[in-house]
């Protein structure tokens, strides 16, 4: 399914455009505020191709996608015929009633979600240049440095400007206004004002000194005051002079509040949390890594993990260090293993597939596809995923491992964000976590998906030799570079596997060949041979050439889901054919009714056998019957 069908799917599904109120997306979700969640088919949903899971959590409806979400959301907007978002910041805010933790998540996430690609591409920076001094390859004292460090700096150092944006916007506040109350906060004279050993008053109000930069707290707390007063001063102004009132009055209120009271407030419960996290890192042995290990697949499941972020923002501008990112990593690199211990348990080609894939990307620090996709799936997996983060976390913190910048993704591409004294203790706890959730998934093992889409067959007519055996001597007895061809089994048009909407063709891992989409419902031999198996629904069939050609026709995707419905077989195994033979019959317009794609690969999947596959030069031409598709060479 491509990703347009799919947003219209997802669009309708969530109650249709006039029930989304907003729609934003992170790294593998698509995040709505809907009007009215009862509307969301949740169910439907699910089953979706396409789409991962479905959570509700801090006030969104979350579809999770996975790495396609960002073109998934790209088509989602172009099928609205309005905006999801307002460019100019006008409120955007859930109007749902809420319970308050619900809100504070809602706008936790909402306020950090459009800020992370910042926040990480700083991070990354920040920690490969922690690794080129550490390995000697940079100095510290360079130009080049200094550069690369104002790069990597920056988008933390100004934090609080690029948060107020975010809040406000979050908010339905002026987000300029917002930004002129983080630079007025970061102006250099007020930060060498603050930074003097002299007292500091404002109209006779004692100011005390603080450190904005690279701070959360104080900024959020100023731009939700700057909301209210913004909004009861444009009340209450005459249109006429809104321009001018309301953001001359809105800075002259909150500027000076934020720095006699907002800001050494939001300095000392940044502070107070970063203290107490560290405190029970440093005091209770291994059991905080325990609990956060194990847990913290869970919080990102309800969308908790956002409230982390300030804490740890707060803790390595506060300590120059944070706790809790290595924990992380491990719990993102238990999720990768346990989708490891599937893909090396699982003997369903489509499954394996999905999960070496999910694992691979898990490594890298997107977890949710191998979370959602693969882990929760099959529920074991889950579970010793969390055992293994449990591990892993549990190691780290009883050695105190750290993490001395703040990246985006923690997983094998932020591990420049752990180089300092406990280093090796890092890389050790994400292997620990890895290995021991790759173990015991597959010790536990999990109710595996039966392979159904590929029929197996061992035996031939006569019931005592294989297919593999007959293929191998007819293969022998061919001299090289001998040609075979195989005719097309079904009127249509032709198409590379790439276009195939099932990796276990599109990649290849079952065999290589062409796929035909069908123009009628009709599927003939392609080759002289004799049918091995066709599958109980009908929809594959699975040939032996007499040249030694093991082949599989496949009707449409997912087409298993019919048992049978729609299906005529016209032969059974063991019967013989040749090029023209009808096999089977299909209904082309009921299938395509219900849902299912058509497109058919005709695969040769003892490719292994022979040198290659030549194509017949008709690639997107409509074929007939017995029409050259490709030519096999021994």
């Amino acid at each position: 399914m491509d990703r347009n069908q799919l947003s219209k799917e997802i669009l309708t599904l969530v109650g249709g455009e006039e029930n989304v109120e907003q729609v934003i997306h992170c790294m593998t979700r698509l995040r709505f505020n809907l009007h009215d969640d009862k509307k969301a088919q949740k169910e439907q949903l699910q089953k979706t191709d396409g789409v991962m899971g479905v959570m509700e959590s801090g006030g969104q409806f979350q579809v999770i996608i996975g790495n396609d979400v960002a073109n998934v959301y790209k088509s989602l907007v172009s099928n609205m015929s309005k905006a999801p978002q307002s460019d100019s910041g006008a409120s955007t805010a859930s109007k749902k009633k809420q319970n308050p933790i619900s809100k504070l998540f809602d706008f936790i996430a909402g306020m950090f979600t459009p800020i992370l690609p910042a926040i990480t591409g700083a991070g990354m920076i920040k920690g490969i240049i922690a690794l080129l001094v550490a390995m000697n390859w940079m100095s510290d004292k360079s130009q080049t440095y200094t550069i690369l460090a104002a790069i990597g700096d920056g988008a933390f150092y100004f934090l609080p400007i690029i948060l107020a944006v975010s809040a406000a916007r979050k908010l339905g506040s002026n987000m300029f206004i917002g930004a002129a109350i983080g630079a007025s906060i970061l102006h250099p004279t007020i930060t060498a004002l603050l930074a003097s050993n002299v007292k500091v008053s404002f109209i006779g109000l004692p100011v005390t000194a603080a450190t904005y930069s690279s701070t959360v707290i104080p900024i959020v707390i100023a731009v939700w005051l700057a909301s209210y007063v913004e909004k009861f001063i444009d009340k209450y102004t005459h249109a006429s002079l809104k321009l001018l009132v309301v953001p001359t009055l809105t800075l002259l209120i909150i500027v000076p509040l934020t720095l006699v009271a907002v800001g050494p407030l939001g300095s000392i419960i940044g502070n107070g949390l970063s203290g107490g996290i560290s405190w029970l890192f440093e005091n209770t042995g291994a059991l905080a890594g325990l609990l956060l290990g194990g847990t913290f697949s869970l919080i990102i499941m309800t969308g908790m993990h956002y409230a982390l972020v300030p804490i740890m923002i707060g803790s390595i501008a506060t300590l120059g260090f944070d706790y809790m990112i290595p924990i992380m990593g491990a719990a993102n690199l238990a999720q990768a293993g346990a989708a490891l211990g599937v893909f090396l348990k699982s003997k369903n080609a489509k499954v394996k597939t999905v999960a070496f894939s999910t694992s691979l990307t898990a490594i890298m620090g997107v977890t949710e596809p191998a979370m959602y996709g693969v882990n929760m799936r099959f529920k074991k997996p889950f579970t010793a995923a969390l055992i293994g983060g449990a591990v892993g976390g549990g190691f780290m913190s009883l050695f105190g491992t750290k993490a001395y910048v703040m990246g985006g993704l923690v997983g094998v591409p932020g591990l420049a964000m752990f180089i300092g004294p406990t280093f090796l203790y890092a890389i050790l706890g994400l292997i620990i976590a890895f290995v021991v959730a790759t173990i015991v998934t597959y010790l536990i093992g999990f109710t595996d998906e039966k392979n159904e889409e590929a029929p197996q067959a061992t035996t031939d007519a006569a019931g005592n030799i294989s297919t593999d055996e007959i293929a191998q001597s007819a293969v022998s007895s061919l001299p090289k570079g001998e040609k075979i061809p195989v005719y097309s089994p079904i009127m249509g048009e032709v198409k590379p596997l790439s276009e195939v909407n099932d990796p276990a063709f599109s990649q290849e891992i079952m065999g290589r060949g062409w796929a035909i989409e069908p123009s009628e419902g009709r599927v003939v031999s392609p080759v002289d041979g004799t049918v091995f198996s066709i599958s109980k629904s009908g929809h594959a069939v699975g040939l032996v050439s007499d040249s030694g050609l093991e082949m599989l026709i496949h009707v449409g995707m997912d087409t298993v889901k019919l048992k049978g419905l729609h299906f005529t077989p016209h032969l059974k195994a063991g019967d013989r054919v040749k090029v023209g033979d009808l096999v089977l019959e299909f209904d082309l317009v009921e299938i395509r009714k219900a849902g299912y794609e058509t497109i058919t690969p005709v695969i040769v999947t003892n490719v292994a056998q022979f040198s290659e596959l030549e194509s017949a030069d008709n690639q997107h031409k409509v074929v007939k019957e017995q029409e050259l598709l490709y030519t096999v060479i021994v």
